[in-house]
């Protein structure tokens, strides 16, 4: 009865056998399509047994005159097509490839040959031990082998069946293959759906490491892939790359290209594999695929290459994006990468009356990238409003960021205000705006620090203290601003000792290249208990870490940024210059400004050193130029003022007004500056108003 509904479904319209084969692999010159079977369903039972089997492999074999693999390969096609996947995956047990993988082999590289010296193009396979048509049938059982086996949960050996099939290609067609060869058979067909299926089976099976060589092997063999097909290889690896746990290691030296770009890590594959992918759909040879830019973000943001991430969004076709929504993913590039000056152009574009004026992500990147300067504070502050005035809940997310951001900026712009009225007013605000956001945004320690760091500003040290203390409890003390902030209170409340103390501590907990701020700042602690020494001691300790820093950076494996090592240097070399000045070492502060100038010729603070140098050796006329210098290059540079107001009032009565003058500027831009308040007071005092 099977045997009669196997040869019925075999029989149809599909299959007319007017012409007999003449030859046991006859059969195999017709290409039986997949589409041939799959709309037959049949009737009865769809397992069957072994001698069930036999039966309809008899029939098959005496009424198409199959060999025993061919009708084998043809029946388990006709179950897998149906569904009955284990009895599919039993007929195909029959087949031995131990036998026939030889067979196949010849046969490919017979039809290779032929294609090459341009004879025999029948495609019957005369003289052949097996035509391609039997090849590339039996070919594919092995492949449906792989599939049932995958289905029923044992990817190993659907792994082992899959390699099979690309081993015996391979090995006959070691240069790939030609292009006229798949022309009248689905052997290409076949190979490419092996190709993109083996990694996954490897996957499947926990065999990583395999299938990051079968992914390496799929692309670098010439197996004649389309673009689609190679797109989605790629894009699948470069995924497994990026988020699957295994260290891949660099390819085999035997896959290399000498003067190639080798990548070192399992991130730099992946981007060059993004990358490749990028490029085929900007030549059109793909089609559009979202994720591709978003596995690109990942990937990049890993390595903090922002600024490639952002010449690669600006290189996607128009039409792609949007061009407001390009913008803004621009500047939050271009804020990652630290170019906050191109960042904010870009987001003030965004939110352009003809772009999207109501676009309240823009407005807060605005609304920080503002508040991070006294020049744009007030934008900050409107930008901040815009966000506020459309939040439509008390407690909306929305709401607490941009109070927070608010706040933030109210505090920036408070410095600079034009009358102590306003900058109170200012401040006061900045503390409401960023009260509301700690209530609604309780759990985000960025809120705490801001206004610990605001109160601090404002002298109100207590609150300032507990804000500090809190942020780092948030932080499980593993933040380092959150250190500087507590011994910057401590400092301001004259507990210098306790200070340094909770410096100590925050070194403990900090790695190596990341205390190069912690031991400047312990050095200044050091210098206002009166331990000069000490002090110098901690600089030359923070001048050798620089250097050792050089070479990391150098070789990749640095976690400060290139050119932050640079500044340190800078600051320490001024600050040492300082505290040799202050010793009255004249020679030794001079070196040390030599140094600073080496590493940034026109600095601010450099020329007040040198002022300072100059004063201290009565030489004010030499200073007033230093001075001036510093004003030149920095105009908001209150230590220069202070300076300039203290000389003008060594020269005598009539360099008072423009002494006052100097340190009422100097107020204007930091109220609470003792130096200048006090060199305010003696001018007054001079002039008899006591």
């Amino acid at each position: 009865m099977v045997s009669k509904m196997m040869l019925c479904d075999c029989s149809r319209d599909q299959f007319r056998f007017e012409e007999m084969p003449k030859s046991p692999e006859s059969l195999a010159t017709r290409d039986f399509s997949a589409s041939g079977f799959s709309s037959r369903t049949g009737d009865g039972d769809s397992r069957f047994d072994e001698g069930s089997i036999e039966e309809a492999e008899s029939s098959l074999r005496e009424a198409l005159s199959l060999n025993y693999e061919e009708a084998r390969a043809l029946l388990g096609r006709l179950e897998y097509q149906r569904g009955n996947i284990e009895a599919a995956l039993q007929v195909f047990e029959g087949i031995d490839i131990n036998t026939i993988g030889a067979k196949m082999r010849q046969s490919i590289v017979e039809r290779a040959q032929k294609l090459g010296s341009r004879r025999g193009r029948s495609n019957t396979g005369t003289g052949m031990a097996m035509s391609m048509q039997a090849v590339t049938l039996l070919l594919e059982a092995i492949l449906l082998k792989a599939k049932s086996l995958q289905e029923l949960g044992l990817a190993k050996d659907a792994a082992q069946q899959c390699k099979f099939v690309l081993e015996t290609v391979e090995s006959a067609l070691p240069h790939g293959m030609p292009d006229a060869f798949g022309e009248d058979c689905k052997l290409q067909e076949t190979v490419s759906k092996a190709v993109e299926l083996l990694p996954e089976l490897w996957k499947q099976a926990g065999l990583f490491h395999e299938a990051i060589a079968s992914y390496r092997r799929a692309l670098i063999n010439p197996w004649r892939l389309d673009f689609e097909q190679s797109a989605r290889i790629q894009k699948e690896f470069a995924i497994f790359l990026l988020y699957g746990g295994i260290e891949a290691g660099p390819p085999s030296l035997g896959s290399q290209v000498e003067g190639a770009f080798i990548p070192r890590n399992n991130i730099e594959e992946a981007i060059l594999l993004l990358f490749i992918l990028l490029k085929n759909f900007a030549l059109k040879k793909i089609s559009w695929d979202p994720t591709i830019i978003d596995h690109l973000t990942f990937a990049l943001s890993m390595s903090g290459q922002f600024e490639t991430l952002a010449e690669k969004i600006e290189e996607v076709i128009p039409g792609i994006y949007n061009r407001s929504d390009r913008w803004y993913t621009l500047a939050l590039c271009y804020t990652a990468a630290g170019q906050d000056d191109i960042a904010l152009n870009l987001v003030r574009k965004t939110l352009g009356l003809s772009e999207k004026p109501d676009h309240s992500s823009a407005a807060l990147l605005a609304a920080k990238l503002c508040g991070q300067s006294s020049k744009y504070a007030h934008e900050g502050v409107h930008f901040a409003h815009s966000v506020l005035e459309t939040c439509e809940f008390k407690f909306d997310h929305m709401k607490g960021v941009a109070s927070h951001l608010l706040g933030v900026a109210l505090g920036r712009k408070a410095r600079s205000a034009d009358s102590d009225s306003e900058r109170t007013k200012m401040q006061h605000e900045a503390l409401i705006a960023l009260e509301e956001a700690a209530v609604s945004e309780n759990k985000d320690p960025e809120v705490m620090f801001s206004l610990g760091l605001e109160n601090a500003e404002q002298r109100n040290l207590n609150i300032a203290l507990d804000c500090a203390k809190k942020y780092l409890a948030m932080m499980a003390g593993g933040s380092l601003k959150g250190w500087k902030l507590l011994a910057l209170v401590l400092s301001a409340q004259h507990h210098f000792s306790d200070a340094e103390i909770i410096i100590d501590a925050a070194l403990d907990e900090t790695g190596k290249w990341q205390q190069g701020e912690l031991l400047r700042l312990k050095a200044k602690l050091q210098i206002a208990q009166g331990q000069s020494m000490h002090a110098i001691e901690t600089y030359k300790l923070l001048l050798a870490l620089v250097q050792a820093q050089r070479k990391p950076v150098r070789a990749g494996n640095s976690k400060l940024k290139d050119g932050d090592d640079r500044v340190l240097e800078l600051e320490a070399w001024q600050d040492l210059a300082y505290l040799y000045i202050n010793l009255g070492k004249w020679h030794d502060g001079d070196l040390c400004l030599e140094k600073a100038k080496a590493i940034k010729p026109h600095s601010s603070i450099s020329w007040h050193a040198k002022g300072l140098l100059y004063e201290g050796q009565s030489l004010y006329k030499e200073s007033l130029v230093a001075f001036s210098n510093a004003l030149a290059i920095e105009p908001d540079h209150v230590p220069s003022m202070i300076s300039i107001a203290s000389v003008l009032r060594q020269l005598g009565e009539k360099s008072l007004p423009p002494a006052r003058s100097f340190l009422t500027d100097a107020l204007q831009l930091e109220s609470t500056n003792h130096m200048a308040w006090f060199g305010l007071g003696m001018v007054h005092k001079m002039e008899g108003f006591v």
